[in-house]
């Protein structure tokens, strides 16, 4: 049945998006498997470095560089302000209107689960045509643009940090298509949630896909203006020519070594089912459970970090335990997914809890949980059927590794060289130090 939009968005107030203070979460009561001395240790804002996003510092003026202009906004409800207002609302109160608005997946108002979109529609907040920009080619992209008669076309989403997250591939993608059209491409960066350290394997070139477009690292550490730079120079020449108008607007107050825990930002669920900044930290990891037949715990109350599957016991909690691996420690639990993988199913498996977030290792973690399943259930785990997994890691040297009974250390030394190369490439377009 069609989504009614207006009606979902007058009864859910989508049009002032849902906040959780990202300080608050630090101090709130310790989740099962941590003690509340661990829960206090964690590190809080920095006092004296207020963190000021891009999109904050630009309505601070009254978005007078805006003014006079054609806007497009390429967006969904984590485009917010320190003040709670979504950007396109305090756009149209400083007489800015957009002419247009462009929805991610999930959708602008953020009001759809993975893999889907809202479709176009008018915003009934403020009136704004709202188009579809989810799964939409360049070319496609581009005729949204004339249609709507853009001349700029603004960038404001919260991204994770991770290569298969789609938004900085939604940006990518915009980017190219302002490129063919001839508008400018204006970012309003906002700080990376899991820090500014990169970490995996590059995407293979023959593994391209929505969760992966072009070669860059599965935990890259950069922001979404650092990532636009690097797009504009490495990737936009080989779909017709770089952006001649790129501009970012730079964070106040951020340094690369900062966790969101850290910004005293509020938490905006960038998703449905990132609900948390512990969600982000563990996502570049257990992610990887999506090309498995084990449940990522979508469906339950603490997505990527719960995981299973029926007939998982105690004996892989019991071998995580065991490894020690660095600010992580691990529940047993026992779930029923309420969608996706297993819905209305007994599951057993673990909850993942991060004890030290600048210890945490999400990647080396992920691969770990994926070896010692496969060791301790051989029989359960397995992947998904169609090899989803190769385009998650960028690449089917996972799957063939641990298939061939390698150990974690020896998957994740496979990638030195890649990352090396990454780390000093990357060098050139980092903005924050």
């Amino acid at each position: 049945m069609p989504l009614n939009r207006r009606s979902f968005l007058t009864a859910s107030a989508l049009a002032t998006p849902l906040l959780t203070s990202g300080s608050q979460l630090a101090s709130a009561a310790p989740r099962p498997g941590t003690s509340s001395d661990s829960a206090a240790a964690r590190p809080g804002p920095v006092p004296g470095r207020a963190v000021r996003p891009g999109a904050d510092l630009l309505a601070d003026e009254g978005w007078k560089r805006l003014a006079g202009r054609k806007v497009g906004v390429l967006s969904n409800p984590t485009g917010v302000l320190v003040s709670g207002d979504h950007i396109v609302d305090s756009l149209i109160a400083a007489g800015v209107r957009p002419v247009a608005a462009f929805g991610p997946e999930h959708g602008f108002r953020g009001s759809a689960q993975a893999g889907g979109s809202e479709g176009d529609y008018e915003d009934p907040r403020t009136g704004v045509p709202v188009y579809d920009a989810y799964g939409a080619t360049i070319d496609e992209l581009a005729r949204m643009y004339r249609k709507s008669g853009v001349d700029t076309v603004v960038f404001d989403i919260a991204d994770v940090g991770s290569r298969f997250y789609t938004y900085i591939w939604a940006m990518y993608e915009g980017m190219a298509a302002a490129a063919r059209v001839g508008v400018e491409f204006v970012v309003l960066d906002r700080p990376n949630p899991i820090g500014g350290s990169a970490f995996g394997p590059m995407l293979d070139p023959k593994f391209s896909s929505g969760v992966g477009l072009k070669p860059i690292v599965l935990q890259h550490g950069m922001t979404a203006g650092e990532l636009a730079r690097l797009f504009n120079n490495e990737f936009l020449p080989e779909e017709g020519g770089k952006l001649d108008n790129l501009d970012v607007i730079e964070i106040r107050g951020w340094k690369r070594d900062r966790l969101f825990s850290q910004t005293d930002l509020l938490w905006t669920p960038p998703s449905p089912n990132m609900p948390t900044p512990d969600t982000a930290l563990a996502y570049p990891g257990t992610c990887l459970f999506e090309g498995t037949v084990f449940s990522e715990g979508r469906g339950t109350t603490r997505p990527f970090e719960i995981l299973g599957a029926p007939g998982v016991d105690w004996k892989w909690r019991e071998a995580l335990q065991e490894q020690n691996l660095p600010g992580v420690s691990f529940r047993e639990t026992y779930f029923v997914p309420t969608f996706g993988k297993f819905t209305d199913e007994q599951c057993g498996g673990v909850q993942l809890n991060i004890t030290d977030p600048h210890a945490f290792e999400p990647i080396r973690t992920g691969i770990a949980m994926i070896v010692t399943a496969k060791r301790v259930h051989p029989k359960l785990f397995g992947w998904r059927e169609d090899n989803f997994i190769d385009k998650l890691f960028g690449s089917d040297r996972l799957r063939s590794m641990v298939n061939a009974g390698a150990g974690t250390d020896e998957i994740i030394g496979s990638w030195s060289d890649e990352i090396d190369g990454f780390r000093r490439n990357r060098e050139q377009y980092l903005i924050y130090r």
